[in-house]
C-alpha cells in the first residue's frame, strides 16, 4: 500500500510538472481594465510582446475600462482560473477599498499577485505654454485662489486621483479633480486646454514631454532623472515629504495552480532582465519590478493600508 501510495504521488507531481512545462499551450489574454494609453496599458504590451518571444505563445492584451477598473478586474476573477486570463494590475488597485462602497469581488481574496513588472515616480505636467514656468508659481496661484485650479485624472478614485489628493494634503493646497474615462484622455484634456495640470506617472508623462507638448514641474524620487535632468525633485521644488511612486504588474484569478504562477513569475522576471526591456523602461524612466508573488501580495496589503489616512483626510466619498 505504501509503495502504490508513493507511486500515486510521484505520478501527480509528474504530471503537475509537465503541465507546467506545457504552459502555455494556447493564447493568454492580459486585461488591462483601464482605456489605452495609460501607463499600465504601455507596459502590458511591452511585456505582452516579450512574453510571446520568450514563450513562443501569443500573450495579448485587452482592454476593458469603466468604472475605475471595475468592470475589467471584475471580469478577470469571473474567469478560468487556469492561466490564461491575467490581470495587469497597478496602485489603482490598492485604493479600490476607498473608492467604493462595495466591490464586486473580495479585494482580499479573488487575485493572486504574480509579481511588480515596473516602479515608476510620478510627474506633475502643465502645457508648454503655461503660466505656470515651476512648482513654485503653480502652488502660490493654488495657494490664493483655493479650488480654482483643476486637474485630470483617469477616473475618480483611481492611482492619480488619490496621488493628487496627496499632493494637495502635503503641499497645503486645494485643486478641483476632472476625471475622464482615463489617463490617456486626461492628457488629451490637459494638451487641449480643459484642465491646468495632471499627475501622473512617468510612462504615462514621457512621451509626451519629449514631444514638447507638456512641461514637468517636479518628480518624485531622491534624485533627478537621468532622462530629465531639468526637472527638479519635489522636494528640491518645496514639497518635501511628497513621495509617492507608482507600481504595476500581474495577477491572476484565485486557484490559478501554484506552479503556473511560479513559472509567470519566471518569464516576467527574465523579459524585465533582458538588454531591450531595460532600455525600454529607462526611456519611460521606469526601474524593474520582478518581486515574488509573496513580496507583491505584501505590497498590496501595505499600499491599502496606506491610502486609508489620504482618504479619511480628502474625505472620499465611496461610490
Amino acid at each position: 500500500m505504501f509503495t502504490r501510495g508513493l507511486a500515486a504521488v510521484i505520478a501527480a507531481v509528474g504530471i503537475t510538472h509537465a503541465a507546467m512545462a506545457a504552459y502555455p499551450e494556447k493564447p493568454v489574454r492580459i486585461v488591462v481594465a483601464y482605456a489605452p494609453g495609460g501607463a499600465v496599458d504601455v507596459v502590458a504590451r511591452r511585456l505582452a510582446q516579450k512574453l510571446t518571444e520568450q514563450t513562443g505563445q501569443t500573450f495579448l492584451v485587452e482592454n476593458k475600462p469603466g468604472a475605475t477598473g471595475l468592470i475589467g478586474t471584475q471580469s478577470v476573477t469571473r474567469s478560468p482560473a487556469d492561466g490564461y486570463t491575467l490581470l495587469a494590475i497597478d496602485n489603482t488597485y490598492s485604493i479600490l477599498p476607498y473608492a467604493f462602497k462595495k466591490l464586486p469581488w473580495d479585494h482580499e481574496k479573488d487575485l493572486v499577485p504574480i509579481t511588480v513588472s515596473i516602479f515608476t515616480p510620478v510627474m506633475v505636467v502643465v502645457r508648454t505654454d503655461s503660466k505656470y514656468k515651476d512648482l513654485a508659481a503653480l502652488l502660490a496661484d493654488a495657494r490664493a485662489n483655493p479650488d480654482k485650479l483643476t486637474y485630470g485624472t483617469g477616473g475618480a478614485g483611481s492611482a492619480p486621483h488619490f496621488s493628487t489628493e496627496a499632493f494637495q494634503q502635503t503641499a497645503g493646497i486645494k485643486l478641483t479633480h476632472v476625471p475622464y474615462k482615463g489617463a490617456g484622455d486626461a492628457m488629451t484634456g490637459l494638451i487641449s486646454g480643459q484642465i491646468d495640470m495632471l499627475l501622473l506617472s512617468t510612462p504615462s508623462v514621457a512621451s509626451q514631454i519629449k514631444g514638447g507638448k507638456v512641461r514637468a514641474l517636479a518628480v518624485t524620487g531622491k534624485k533627478r532623472l537621468a532622462a530629465f535632468p531639468d526637472v527638479p525633485t519635489f522636494a528640491e521644488a518645496g514639497v518635501a515629504g511628497y513621495g509617492v511612486v507608482n507600481w504595476s504588474g500581474l495577477a491572476a484569478p484565485k486557484g490559478t495552480p501554484p506552479d503556473i504562477v511560479t513559472r509567470l513569475h519566471a518569464e516576467v522576471k527574465k523579459a524585465l532582465e533582458s538588454a531591450d526591456m531595460k532600455e525600454f523602461l529607462a526611456g519611460l524612466s521606469a526601474e524593474p519590478g520582478g518581486l515574488d508573488p509573496a513580496g507583491f501580495s505584501r505590497l498590496i496589503k501595505d499600499e491599502t493600508s496606506r491610502w486609508a489616512a489620504v482618504a479619511q483626510k480628502a474625505n472620499i466619498e465611496r461610490q
